[in-house]
């Protein structure tokens, strides 16, 4: 796929989003990042419901820490792998209070060095909360990417490289978000919806799927 295609392929995204953003429920960075850090393996409608009841009590590194571990699993108890995240939560907010003064950290390093937070989920609130060019590469935007010759890669690291590198950087801060979303809604994984795709055209799958 040319550079030309790539451009065109997130000027129609823009247009037909001009505004994208993560479908977590969140009202400061600490809440995005719980919110992100609840969602492995759980959908963002699950994360939701879990945390418009952890909010409301606890949305500060201190009142998680004093809530403690068995009264956020009680909470989260509806998501997957609530109690490994459970004790992620407190341990990752006793750091936040230790080494950041309760402030989320604004560095990749800072971010990764906490208890449950992955390169995936550094990139997220990077990208989504201090709007930092990065691209999170989920399962959606892998798929995506490999799908349409956007971005082929073997494996999530590739993929992330290589978007970018192609991403024109005019796009590159709402990349995540437009790619997530595509990948979520029409380029699905078992049918792709190819005859609503607002970049069928460019897109270089040989299998497309017309609609009925």
């Amino acid at each position: 796929m040319n550079n030309e295609k790539r451009r065109e392929i997130f000027r129609r995204l823009q247009e037909a989003n001009p505004e994208p953003t993560t479908e977590l429920a969140w009202s400061s960075p600490f809440e995005l990042l719980v919110a992100v850090a609840l969602s492995a393996q759980s959908t963002d409608v699950g994360v939701n419901k879990a945390t418009a009841r952890l909010f409301p009590i606890a949305n500060t590194p201190q009142a998680v820490v004093d809530l403690g571990v068995e009264g956020v699993k009680e909470i989260i108890k509806t998501l997957g792998l609530y109690n490994n995240k459970a004790k992620n939560l407190v341990a990752m907010c006793e750091l936040l209070i230790r080494d950041h003064g309760g402030e989320v950290p604004r560095t990749r390093a800072g971010l990764e060095a906490l208890p449950g937070v992955g390169r995936k989920t550094a990139n997220v609130i990077l990208n989504t909360a201090f709007g930092e060019p990065t691209i999170a590469v989920d399962t959606h935007i892998f798929r995506v990417s490999n799908r349409t010759h956007l971005a082929p890669g073997k494996n999530v690291d590739q993929v992330e490289q290589k978007l970018l590198k192609v991403v024109p950087r005019d796009y590159k801060r709402d990349a995540h978000h437009w790619l997530i979303l595509h990948g979520r809604y029409t380029c699905v994984a078992r049918k792709p919806r190819c005859g609503s795709c607002v970049i069928e055209d460019l897109c270089e799958y040989k299998d497309k799927v017309e609609l009925a």
